[in-house]
């Protein structure tokens, strides 16, 4: 009598979802914010500031 093969693979482990990117950021976690100098207001360039959507983790809240 033969041998029986075994022809399935051995199931992988599954990919752990990687959580969703903050739309504002980009998940960088920092936003650019214009910076305003003078009397009349006017922008002289752009700063990095904390994203108030996800506080600087990156990563998109479920609310």
């Amino acid at each position: 009598m033969a041998t029986k093969r075994a022809t399935t693979k051995p199931a992988k482990a599954p990919v752990p979802a990687q959580p969703a990117k903050c739309e504002p950021c980009g998940g960088t976690g920092n936003v650019a914010v214009t910076v305003r100098v003078g009397r009349k207001r006017r922008p002289v360039g752009q700063q990095d500031g904390l994203c108030l959507a996800c506080l600087g983790s990156g990563t998109a809240s479920e609310s």
